[in-house]
C-alpha cells in the first residue's frame, strides 16, 4: 500500500528527518572532547561528615595524589601507557585506554587538616572520608527598633 503524498513525497518523510529522541552521552555535551577524562564523583553527607567516591578505573594507587591547600582538597591521577612493549601478534589498530592526567578539587574548608581526611583505594574507586567541622557562626542580623 502506498502512503498518501503531497508534492510527490510521503507524509512520513518529514518525520524521518526529525532528530532522534534518545539521550546521547551527556558528558560529551558538558565536557566536550575531555568527557572521558572526567573523574566521576559521588558525594554523600552523613552526621559525622562526607563520603566521597571517585571512579578512577585503570589507575593504580601510586598513580593517585591527594593534596590539601587553602581549604581545597585536590585529587590528581596520572598514567602513561607503556609504548615500548611490542605486540607480537600484529600492529595496534585501535587504542581506547586512557593515558594522561586529570585533576579535580573540592572546597572542604579551612579548618580541615590533612590527617583528618581518610582515603582508601580499592576496585578502581577512591573513597574519601571528610569530617564535618563547626565553622565560626556568622552573627545573626538584629533589628533596632525605631521610636516615634
Amino acid at each position: 500500500m502506498l502512503l498518501p503524498s503531497i508534492f510527490g513525497e510521503s507524509l512520513l518523510d518529514d518525520w524521518m528527518d526529525l532528530p532522534r529522541m534518545d539521550f546521547p552521552d551527556i558528558d560529551r555535551k558538558l565536557y566536550g572532547k575531555n568527557a572521558a577524562h572526567v573523574m566521576k564523583t559521588d558525594v554523600h553527607e552523613n552526621e559525622d561528615g562526607f563520603e566521597v567516591d571517585i571512579d578512577l578505573p585503570g589507575f593504580k594507587k601510586d598513580e593517585i595524589r591527594l593534596s590539601l591547600e587553602d581549604g581545597y582538597l585536590s585529587v590528581s591521577a596520572s598514567k602513561a601507557l607503556d609504548n615500548d612493549k611490542k605486540d607480537k601478534k600484529g600492529k595496534l589498530i585501535r587504542q581506547e585506554r586512557y593515558a594522561g592526567s586529570m585533576q579535580r578539587s573540592f572546597y572542604v574548608g579551612d579548618t580541615i587538616k590533612e590527617e583528618e581526611i581518610k582515603a582508601k583505594f580499592e576496585d578502581g574507586v577512591l573513597k574519601l572520608g571528610i569530617p564535618k567541622k563547626d565553622t565560626a557562626k556568622i552573627p545573626e542580623k538584629k533589628l533596632i527598633a525605631i521610636e516615634g
